[in-house]
């Protein structure tokens, strides 16, 4: 027994809406996408350039502004110049054009609501380097580009030297883009948070930090959950009052001189004397100027040079040490290199200038505190 025409036509009519019903679920079901993640997707986008005048990086953060799980995402983007991709990092970057596509990597496919992720790639260039103007996730448009505050470390200085148990002054200026606050400033050595401020002028004191070399930085964040750290700033904390030598590394041609400097790291009640010579090592390199000079309580902290010469032939190393009563020494390493190794020179010279303690990149021992990365951004040319 069938069921009467118009019964039939209100079953096919049920039938028909509920298939419709179930359509639009497998459509996104098949693409990965929930209606709710279609409709709440919601993001903001941070690029933040070091620009070299014929290249540059980028350090892109995408935000989940949304409430829902962003599970997988590709960030597009456009420049309007000749911007050349390189390569890039947490992510799998492409180029089309002037047209750039970021794949998530596997390791950062999700995205809680409220958290962010970084990525990053390098550029070359000629002419101007605008930054773009829109960004968009799973081809939802961002937000726009909020530009990330701006922090900047203002004490203590870079290079300087702290007694143990003596206190370390830190300040920092911050600055929020795009009508947003700042809420907060975070202090840290390398990793490790030392404290926080949450009002201008931000600052902190710390006395616990250990002999050693330290990585000092602020980060900031804003009231629309960006944040950025400052350019890291090295001191050193030494057991007492000690002779401090820059570069630590230095590298001498065959036939050539090259000097280091030598101050102190505190005021003397009276004249120190600091004396410097070959302590070990190349027999072929020696102290032809500086290596006795004089400091007073006026001009302790005023470096002065410390010339070092390579004989016409022979290489190798030697170890330099400056020395002072009452006062820890400083070694430097000189290396000797033949006379036609000019690239090796500079090379021993730029190294000596990012293994600074006071660039605070690497420890004394010569370990990095930040990830590659970031030395690729912030560290000095």
């Amino acid at each position: 027994m069938h069921p009467p025409p118009r019964r039939r036509r209100a079953v096919r009519r049920l039938w028909t809406a509920a298939l419709a019903a179930l359509a639009l679920p497998l459509t996104m079901l098949s693409s990965g996408t929930t209606p709710a993640q279609a409709a709440a997707l919601q993001c903001s986008v941070d690029y933040k350039t070091n620009d070299w005048g014929s290249g540059f990086t980028v350090d892109l953060t995408l935000t989940n502004r949304g409430t829902d799980v962003i599970d997988g995402w590709t960030l597009t983007y456009a420049y309007a110049g000749n911007q050349k991709l390189g390569n890039g990092w947490n992510g799998t970057w492409s180029q089309s054009g002037q047209n750039i596509t970021v794949k998530n990597a596997a390791h950062n496919a999700r995205v809680a609501a409220g958290a962010a992720v970084s990525t990053g790639a390098q550029f070359s260039y000629s002419g101007s380097n605008a930054a773009p103007t829109s960004f968009a996730v799973n081809g939802t448009p961002c937000t726009g580009a909020h530009q990330p505050p701006i922090a900047v470390l203002t004490s203590p200085a870079a290079g300087a030297v702290y007694t143990q148990g003596e206190a370390v002054p830190l300040a920092a200026t911050a600055a929020a883009a795009d009508n947003a606050t700042i809420s907060k400033v975070e202090f840290y050595d390398d990793t490790r948070l030392l404290g926080t401020d949450t009002s201008a002028p931000y600052s902190l004191s710390v006395s616990n930090l250990a002999v050693g070399g330290h990585s000092l930085v602020a980060k900031a964040y804003d009231s629309m959950g960006a944040s950025a750290d400052s350019t890291p700033v090295g001191i050193t904390v030494a057991a007492g009052p000690t002779v401090v030598a820059s570069p630590l590394q230095l590298g001498v041609q065959s036939g050539k001189s090259g000097t280091y400097e030598v101050k102190l790291s505190k005021q003397p009640a009276s004249n120190v004397t600091v004396t410097s010579a070959r302590a070990s090592g190349n027999a072929n390199l020696s102290v032809t100027a500086g290596a006795s000079l004089t400091f007073t309580p006026q001009n302790w902290n005023t470096a002065q040079k410390v010339t070092v010469t390579a004989a016409s032939t022979g290489t190798g190393s030697a170890v330099f040490e400056s020395t002072a009563a009452g006062h820890s020494k400083a070694a430097v390493t000189v290396t000797q290199l033949a006379a036609a190794k000019t690239y090796d020179a500079r090379f021993l010279e730029l190294y000596g200038k990012i293994t600074n303690p006071a660039n605070g990149y690497f420890s004394p021992e010569g370990i990095p505190y930040h990830s590659v990365e970031t030395l690729i951004v912030e560290a000095p040319d």
